[in-house]
């Protein structure tokens, strides 16, 4: 089943019927056993026409976050090593990327607050002071404050690469910034994990030009979710929970950078499509 947030409320898509829930978002999502929640107050609640809820959602679609930090996962996938080693070969720190990658701790870096997050069809921004830009589609966790896995969006991991690959110090400065992240378009709530064979793609367009494609699958990374999930929760609390981006392993190639006014689309099977628009923060 699906939540998606409103400016006025929740839309549960559920057994190809759409319901109404009015109730605090955080409150909503963080327990345990969500699923069978949503499964049991399902039937008492109010019923949208799909036509309703096509409306509610083209008027006041928002990103499926309330008052959870976003942490991300690098270099989980042998991709995502070579593109790191790569951008970081005249700094010296590719063998940084190398010794992560086969590391038993994984590389988790703290990527945004819920006010720097974009939603889907809202535009996501490049530095001006970077040279090379990309997106980077990640499978993304919501974990809740227990550290239990309980649903998954689509994320997007705006990535400054010159400026991580001129020193591996800078990383902030190459992930967090406004805008530099992008959830929806909704969040998955399965019965059961999601498979390793689900599909994640990505599609980039300029002038209406495909300029990018490519798909991969989750079994494809080197770490298990609940790994990640378990090492992000060793030592931190998440009163609200948390959501965690687990890397990525589609990567374009290094002539490659986004320009002003490129569309990004990313797909993961069974959650749906994100598509962001690519801007520059209003000076």
């Amino acid at each position: 089943m699906k939540l998606y947030k409103l400016s006025n409320g929740i839309i549960l898509h559920h057994n190809h019927a759409n319901y109404l829930i009015q109730i605090d978002w955080d409150t909503l999502i963080n327990r345990d056993g969500l699923y069978g929640y949503l499964n049991e107050i399902a039937s008492e609640l109010p019923v949208l026409t799909e036509a309703m809820a096509t409306a509610h959602l083209s008027e006041s679609l928002l990103a499926p976050i309330g008052k959870q930090e976003v942490w991300a996962a690098g270099v989980t996938y042998l991709r995502s090593r070579e593109a790191r080693m790569e951008e970081s070969a005249d700094s010296g720190a590719a063998d940084l990327y190398d010794k992560v990658y086969a590391a038993e701790r994984p590389e988790l870096f703290f990527k945004a607050l819920p006010h720097r997050v974009a939603a889907h069809n809202q535009q996501v921004y490049i530095r001006r002071d970077s040279s090379w830009n990309v997106p980077e589609p990640e499978m993304t966790l919501f974990i809740n404050s227990k550290g239990n896995i309980q649903g998954y969006t689509i994320g997007n991991d705006m990535s400054s690469r010159s400026i991580e690959g001129e020193n591996a110090l800078y990383l902030p400065q190459a992930k967090i910034y406004e805008r530099s992240a992008a959830l929806g378009p909704c969040l998955y709530i399965p019965e059961e994990p999601v498979s390793l064979e689900t599909s994640i793609k990505m599609n980039i367009s300029r002038n209406s030009n495909k300029v990018y494609s490519d798909e991969t699958t989750i079994g494809r990374m080197k770490r298990t979710f609940p790994e990640l999930a378990g090492f992000l929760y060793r030592e931190c609390d998440f009163p609200n929970g948390s959501f965690l981006m687990t890397g990525t392993c589609l990567v374009p190639g290094n002539d490659f950078t986004l320009q002003q006014g490129d569309v990004v689309s990313i797909s993961i099977d069974h959650i749906g499509t994100l598509v962001n628009t690519i801007s520059y923060k209003p000076q």
